[in-house]
């Protein structure tokens, strides 16, 4: 499972982008057979105006699958981050859950 990180109008520190390594693999890592790419898209809305302006959308890219998308806004990088990354793993659950209910014959 490949991570791709994308920050085009923002210069991201390495310990940020190592958390986001790291936290990724963590929480997606039992996925990586199932996956062949996560890229995280990082923005600033607002650029200086403060608030609610950072952004984080994830794209997990499953094998023969259509890509699954999960997406939050917070103050910080960090916190946009996490909450992307919570939603993804719920969605990644939901879809591979379905797939093995499906292949165990549970499920229409």
């Amino acid at each position: 499972m490949q991570i791709q990180i994308n920050s085009p109008q923002i210069q991201l520190p390495d310990a940020l982008r190592e958390f986001i390594e790291r936290n990724t693999t963590e929480h997606l890592g039992h996925h990586a057979g199932m996956l062949t790419r996560i890229e995280v898209h990082l923005s600033d809305t607002n650029a200086n105006k403060g608030g609610v302006d950072k952004r984080c959308l994830m794209e997990a890219r499953p094998r023969g699958m259509d890509p699954l998308v999960a997406e939050h806004e917070a103050t910080e990088f960090k916190e946009a981050f996490k909450g992307a990354l919570d939603k993804l793993q719920r969605v990644l659950e939901k879809r591979f859950g379905k797939l093995s209910a499906r292949e165990r014959g549970l499920t229409e």
